[in-house]
């Protein structure tokens, strides 16, 4: 149930308190607005008035929430992402069943894309619509349905199930080593590719084949998409997960350098809120991709 209108302030009002909070500035909310200072100042006052509470201290050209009106924005935030992310899933499946889902690009592109026709076809009702987040985040905040997440069954306040456990495997393109080392240590006189988000990869993967306390140092890239084409071109031995390498391995353009398989850093899962009752566009395709890995 909805609470009592007089405590319900306008869509402009709430826009231009977002805005002033974030910017700074009267002024610049209103350029981000295409409002008037003034009609920006009018919706200010006007939601001071309908709450009956002082929201800014006024610091020369600046405008600065009190620490209650910071808390009050926070909600205000959120409730309008909310708003946001309903009118888009709307407007992309007028028919209703629009499932908005967070995925990690190299997952997404490499192990997931190549499955979707498949969901399509099945629940042709259902529009998923896909967009990029690298780290957990408050599902109520960011108005997704689900994610996909790496590492540790360990997103707060979230059901997860096991996609794919992660294997790696160092390789590079046959230029640069046509068949295996003879042993696991020739590795360590290669050039090698890192990943900056996972630094101590390649001495994990050395102490998994019993050649503990290395880390060595190398070429680094911020991504597994330029890392895996910098192995395919020649630049070096790269550590990379067997579903984003399958296609390459088989087709010759990127071969084993040692084939051990090692463990990666964790696990890929689908993950969604724990106290947000599923709806049925989630509900299928959860169904679907359990069996995608079944």
């Amino acid at each position: 149930m909805i609470g009592p209108r007089r405590l319900l302030p306008s869509m402009p009002a709430l826009l231009a308190l977002e805005a002033v909070d974030r910017l700074g500035t009267a002024s610049a909310a209103a350029a981000e607005l295409s409002l008037t200072q003034g009609a920006v100042s009018r919706a200010l006052q006007g939601l001071e008035g309908q709450l009956g509470v002082a929201l800014f201290i006024r610091e020369r050209q600046r405008l600065r929430l009190t620490p209650a009106a910071q808390d009050y924005v926070r909600h205000v935030r959120v409730h309008l992402t909310a708003l946001s992310q309903a009118s888009l899933r709307l407007r992309a499946n007028p028919g209703g069943g629009g499932l908005s889902l967070a995925i990690l690009p190299a997952f997404g592109v490499q192990w997931l894309a190549p499955r979707l026709p498949d969901f399509a076809r099945r629940h042709p009702g259902v529009t998923v619509n896909l967009s990029t987040r690298l780290r957990p985040f408050d599902f109520a905040a960011e108005g997704f349905d689900a994610a996909i997440h790496f590492g540790r069954a360990d997103w707060p306040g979230a059901d997860h199930l096991l996609l794919l456990e992660e294997e790696v495997l160092p390789v590079c393109a046959p230029s640069v080593m046509a068949e295996p080392v003879a042993a696991v240590e020739a590795l360590l006189t290669l050039p090698l590719l890192q990943l900056e988000s996972r630094p101590g990869a390649w001495g994990r993967y050395l102490a998994q084949q019993r050649v503990p306390g290395q880390r060595p140092v190398g070429m680094v890239f911020d991504q597994f998409a330029t890392m895996t084409q910098a192995a395919i071109h020649g630049m070096g031995v790269a550590l990379l997960p067997l579903f984003l390498i399958s296609d390459a391995l088989q087709e010759g353009r990127l071969v084993p350098v040692w084939p051990a398989r090692g463990h990666g850093l964790g696990s890929y899962y689908l993950v969604w809120p724990k106290d947000v009752p599923p709806r049925p566009p989630l509900l299928a395709f959860r169904e679907w991709i359990a069996c995608q890995i079944g």
